[in-house]
């Protein structure tokens, strides 16, 4: 990986998530509140073999939003985590995936209700948490 490739990912990940953070928090402010969602990965990935730098960005996006979560901590903004729980069917797999694997893959619509959810009503209080979408039913029932 030439450093002008890792570059390139850490700056589309990590900056981008502040970017966009640092232009809609100021405005959900002065809206009166309102909630932020951040899109994960699986710890696992963070740290897999052949992931750099996806991974190492990605752990860095993770631990924006944890920082942006503790600065956020009283307002009006709630700021929370949600991850897929696996290897999710992304459409974006090279061809040579083998069919075992790709049948196993999470379906992309796995992080349709927890995101609808955490950007509703239902979601009021919850603020800091790193959600899993594939356990999101049984989250749900605990809370």
């Amino acid at each position: 990986m030439p450093a002008s490739g890792f570059r390139d990912v850490v700056e589309t990940k990590l900056t981008g998530s502040f970017l966009v953070a640092s232009a809609v928090v100021p405005r959900i402010l002065a809206a009166g509140g309102g909630r932020i969602v951040t899109i994960s990965m699986n710890q696992q990935t963070m740290v897999r073999r052949g992931f750099v730098p996806y991974g190492p960005a990605g752990a860095a996006v993770e631990a924006l939003a944890m920082v942006m979560a503790a600065d956020l901590a009283g307002s009006s903004v709630a700021a929370s985590i949600l991850l897929p729980g696996g290897a999710t069917a992304t459409g974006m797999l090279p061809d040579d995936v083998p069919d075992d694997l790709r049948e196993s893959l999470l379906p992309a619509s796995v992080m349709g209700p927890p995101i609808v959810c955490l950007c509703s009503d239902q979601a009021a209080g919850v603020h800091g948490e790193r959600i899993v979408a594939s356990e999101f039913e049984s989250w749900l029932a605990a809370r």
